[in-house]
């Protein structure tokens, strides 16, 4: 049996959802290749201080003017270029915004279907659990 995932997290786009923000995955590689490219994409305040706090916060007042969908890109290549602890932060900032009474977050992680498979597993990881998700071909 395989871990749910969060509300605010998909692979794919619902029927019902907008277009979304695009950000590169590949931009996103580094923390600071993630921050600068949501820094910009998202049109984020002078004040965002390209830390995990700050984007916490960013995220938090962009909701408060409706809802919001990124769409990475390339997924498989976010942070890709950090430790494993670092790939774990995005995930809980992302997950304490949309607790924080912002349903209207979502992420959607597409990617080339030769790569979904390893982009599941690592996002299991950084859940802590295994997804279930179709098997591997090839």
């Amino acid at each position: 049996m395989g871990t749910r995932l969060p509300a605010w997290l998909g692979y794919d786009f619902a029927p019902s959802e907008p277009d979304g923000v695009p950000v590169s995955g590949v931009a996103g590689r580094t923390r600071a290749g993630l921050h600068e490219a949501l820094a910009g994409a998202l049109d984020l305040p002078d004040w965002y201080g390209r830390n995990w706090d700050a984007l916490a916060d960013a995220l938090a007042d962009r909701l408060d003017a409706g809802p919001l969908t990124v769409v990475v890109s390339d997924a498989a290549y976010l942070l890709a270029d950090e430790p494993p602890a670092q790939r774990g932060t995005l995930p809980d900032v992302l997950g304490a915004v949309a607790a924080g009474g912002h349903a209207t977050l979502r992420v959607v992680l597409p990617d080339h279907p030769d790569r979904l498979p390893a982009l599941r597993d690592r996002v299991a990881a950084v859940l802590g659990g295994r997804l279930a998700g179709p098997p591997a071909t090839g």
